[in-house]
């Protein structure tokens, strides 16, 4: 496949402006436990490992969402195993985020965990991705800004 990329940036500077914390929970935990976890660091998916370094899954709030609407309230107390997406889209810190852009939009996706060497490194939501691509065009627009008025980068 190949793209045009319009942004040079790489997933590399998004985990440096974000920060690397990836929030694991281990396979035998529940529901419950995982909703606790997504509500007190405010995220919206964490990565399920058994050893905080390996993606084993992934469980986001939608997951929970349409496993409560099927099952009822019962999946609560189950285990995180039966309601994680098992077949988890990557990424690396070298992935530019034009083709991460393109690969969530496609798959319908809003969270990737970021592998390095097969170890688990960080994570990227579509919200990291549209924050730093806005970035990215505010600095593009105060540049011409600069430049059409005769500034300093002139």
């Amino acid at each position: 496949m190949h793209t045009t990329e319009v942004s040079g940036m790489r997933v590399t500077e998004t985990l440096r402006h974000k920060g690397e914390g990836v929030v694991t929970i281990a396979p035998g935990s529940t529901v419950r436990e995982m909703l606790a976890l997504l509500a007190e660091h405010r995220i919206g998916a964490v990565v399920v490992s058994v050893d905080g370094m390996h993606v084993d899954g992934i469980v986001s709030e939608r997951d929970v969402v349409r496993r409560l609407h099927a099952d009822g309230d019962e999946v609560l107390d189950g285990p995180v195993t039966r309601i994680m997406t098992v077949d988890v889209h990557t990424c690396t810190p070298g992935t530019s985020l034009d083709d991460l852009m393109l690969v969530m939009t496609e798959r319908r996706i809003r969270h990737v965990p970021v592998l390095d060497d097969g170890r688990l490194v960080g994570i990227v939501s579509i919200g990291d991705v549209v924050k730093r691509r806005m970035a990215e065009v505010q600095a593009e627009r105060d540049q011409l800004t600069d430049y059409i008025a005769g500034g300093p980068g002139v």
